[in-house]
């Protein structure tokens, strides 16, 4: 190869790398390209990436590219103990020419007829091995300085995709969490009062006409006294037990969710021509939920439920908080009713929590 040949093989070569580089978003996007030029830098027919499963003790052929006899698919596993890569790096020797004359260890890399193989390992920012890039040959070959060169590098710049994936990742996670605990009360793991909003608008925006949003309002009647008498841990747990029997009780497609203090609320979809009835059946199912006896702590409580408001939005309501709004005063209506009840039977004006009892375990 004379020297303009050279010049021009280079600049072709550093072009594409240079593309390559500036072009991929992912690791296949990256290691495909890489792939086809550590072929033309090595001479080796195929190259492949291989990734480590170390809990598995697997090698796993992530990306692989091959043009010649020599065919190392992708998909292909291997136990890490017995592969080339892992002896490789125990030996620190990289490169090696006589893969086919070796005994024993390397059984699956000559039943696909390795004679040579070159490998770099890839490993994360923290030196957590990844896995490793290889050229391999059915033949013998030498490795030029130059070649070793060109695979040191493409694994370097896996390495810095790997990790910059990896930190992605961690920030989609980190942000997926964020946006989960801004919705989410902390005590009781139910949607709050803004992911009630959210859904109530969503399905009122997509609804169908032949269905209707029924809400229902729930407020823990009493629940004050409850708090002063027994204190805020039992309180807590009061509220955390309501919103383990309200998730119990909920159908397919129901959402329960806590929007403050003693206040819970519940969505349910019907079919409008059963809307009415359903909204009447949804009050009962809500009213025995919270009533009866709750063990908290160190006491028994016997508790006669909640004060619970229903309502069915009207056809052409897209409005979520004026639904909601409608919702708490038909609870509203519901609580001053129940009052006025229980003040004519229980003159003495007893606590709809009525009895408590220590727990004996």
């Amino acid at each position: 190869m004379n020297q303009v040949t050279r010049t021009t093989v280079t600049s072709h070569f550093l072009g594409a790398l240079a593309a390559t580089v500036s072009h991929a978003h992912t690791l296949e996007a990256l290691t495909r390209p890489l792939l086809e030029l550590l072929q033309t830098a090595t001479g080796m027919e195929s190259t492949y990436l291989a990734r480590l499963d170390e809990p598995a003790g697997v090698l796993h052929v992530l990306y692989a590219r091959n043009t010649h006899r020599l065919t190392i698919p992708e998909g292909l596993s291997a136990p890490w103990e017995s592969s080339l890569g892992k002896r490789a790096l125990d030996d620190g020797r990289l490169y090696a020419d006589d893969i086919a004359g070796r005994p024993g260890d390397c059984e699956v890399a000559r039943t696909l007829g390795l004679a040579t193989c070159r490998g770099a390992p890839i490993r994360a920012k923290g030196g957590e091995l990844f896995g490793t890039l290889c050229a391999a040959s059915d033949e013998r070959k030498p490795l030029f300085e130059t070649a070793t060169h060109v695979l040191a590098l493409f694994a370097q710049l896996i390495s810095q995709q790997v990790e910059k994936e990896r930190l992605l990742a961690a920030l989609h996670q980190a942000n997926h969490s964020l946006a989960m605990t801004a919705l989410t009360d902390t005590m009781t793991q139910l949607p709050n009062r803004r992911a009630l909003l959210e859904e109530m608008q969503r399905r009122l925006a997509s609804h169908q006409a032949d269905q209707a949003l029924i809400v229902a309002f729930i407020d823990l009647d009493d629940f004050k006294p409850i708090n002063g008498r027994f204190g805020h841990e039992v309180g807590d747990q009061f509220l955390q037990t309501v919103a383990k029997r309200l998730g119990r009780m909920l159908r397919d497609g129901d959402m329960a969710a806590r929007i403050g203090g003693d206040e819970f609320v519940v969505l349910a979809v019907e079919q409008r021509v059963k809307a009415d009835e359903a909204a009447a059946a949804l009050s009962r199912r809500l009213e025995s939920a919270t009533r009866g006896r709750f063990r908290l702590d160190s006491v028994f409580i016997d508790y006669d439920g909640a004060s619970v408001g229903v309502v069915v939005a009207e056809p052409g309501c897209f409005h979520a908080q004026a639904l909601l709004n409608r919702a708490d005063a038909a609870m509203d209506a519901i609580k001053r009713s129940r009052k006025h009840n229980l003040a004519s039977l229980m003159p003495s004006g007893r606590n709809i929590a009525r009895y408590e009892w220590p727990v004996i375990d």
